[in-house]
């Protein structure tokens, strides 16, 4: 397949492009540098050095004999966005290109004010190149399970069917987002859906999990290839940051209550499911929503996994309660359905002992590296 990869430099977006471009689709990643550039002005840099992308393909080519093309572009800007579409003309948009961070969104008026622009921008772009040039493009788009919340009653992958006055109707499950960024998605999922059902357009809207992890099986012993691993409050997911404070001997931070409970997955998996989405397309006028995770746990779970993988490897590990800077409930009702994936065919990768031992090793290397005052929170909202 022509698979295009829009924010190809980010932590999901490059290992996404070395997975499709190592089993021989023809991969074309396109990026800005937003992240970069935001991680940079919040003093969030990664663990690992991150050469540029133009570096990183070069090295991949080296690395494995498979080539990327790269496109350093704004998608925001539709000019941009419709020239790439038209003139690689993909099968695939694998659409990765937001502001990912929910502490950022909720920062102050001009990070909100990015994120909201941004994120729709994008969105709302790549919707008019695929209408533009081929409506038959199958858009897979990366949601967030944080579009649902946290409700009293079992959340369904994507839709809900429900009987009113003797009637029924099958409608968008509700959502309740906790942060400004995860607004951006319902309202993305709600765009979606209005141009699919008026332009019959072809979308999977993959509603992802908090993701883990470093290594994959394009990236071994070569840090170069390795995804831009955060680990401070703003842009380091939950699991990567407890296992960096592990390795720094800071006390994991668990927020309030730490009851919590998210659904989590493997970078690996992450990969899987991608993959099965696009080698799957949807017909035209569909708008499959498929939940993204293998496994739900409470942060308080997650931090005693870390403690015993440290405890593994020898490190002396602390958990330690904070007050929790986000607005949100810390003990709550959390069922979701997850089985859209599994029946495409995803074979998981559970968090073990062995998994988080051996990121531990890695990030020990670069114990020098870890600058500890980014790791406690600067954002609130509570």
């Amino acid at each position: 397949m022509r698979i295009l990869i829009l924010g190809g430099d980010g932590y999901l977006g490059w290992p996404t492009a070395m997975h499709f471009a190592a089993r021989g689709d023809e991969v074309c990643v396109v990026d800005n540098y937003l992240r970069r550039t935001i991680s940079q002005e919040t003093d969030s840099d990664p663990l690992f050095r991150l050469p540029d992308l133009d570096e990183r393909v070069a090295e991949f080519e080296r690395h494995s004999g498979k080539t990327i093309k790269a496109i350093i572009a704004d998608i925001a800007e539709f000019d941009q966005c419709s020239k790439i579409v038209e003139e690689f003309k993909p099968d695939t948009i694998i659409h990765y290109a937001e502001q990912p961070s929910a502490p950022y969104s909720m920062l102050n008026q001009p990070a909100a004010a990015l994120t909201l622009k941004n994120n729709l921008g994008t969105t709302f772009n790549v919707i008019w190149a695929a209408i533009n040039h081929n409506p038959k493009i199958h858009i897979v788009k990366l949601g967030t399970m944080g579009e649902y919340g946290t409700p009293n009653i079992d959340i369904e992958e994507g839709w809900l069917e429900i009987e009113h006055k003797g009637r029924k109707d099958k409608f968008l499950y509700p959502r309740a987002a906790g942060s400004l960024y995860h607004t951006t998605k319902v309202l993305d999922t709600d765009l979606l859906w209005f141009y699919v059902r008026t332009y019959n357009l072809r979308v999977t809207d993959l509603m992802q999990g908090p993701v883990y992890g470093l290594i994959t099986p394009q990236n071994v012993g070569n840090e170069a290839l390795f995804p831009n691993f955060h680990y401070d409050d703003i842009f380091g997911t939950v699991v990567n940051r407890f296992l960096v404070q592990a390795v720094a001997g800071i006390p994991l931070t668990v927020y309030g209550k730490g009851e919590q409970t998210r659904g989590y997955l493997n970078l690996n998996d992450t990969l899987q499911c991608v993959a099965l989405a696009a080698d799957s397309p949807v017909e035209s006028g569909d708008l499959r929503i498929l939940n993204q995770f293998t496994e739900q746990f409470t942060v308080n779970e997650l931090a005693e996994r870390v403690y015993d993988a440290g405890k593994n490897i020898g490190l002396e590990v602390e958990i330690k309660s904070i007050k929790n800077p986000r607005k949100e409930k810390e003990e709550h009702y959390y069922n979701a359905a997850h089985s859209g994936l599994l029946e495409l065919g995803l074979e998981p990768n559970y968090m073990t002992k062995e998994i988080l031992s051996e990121m531990l090793v890695h990030i020990s290397a670069k114990k020098d590296n870890i600058e500890t005052r980014k790791i406690m929170p600067r954002v609130s909202w509570s």
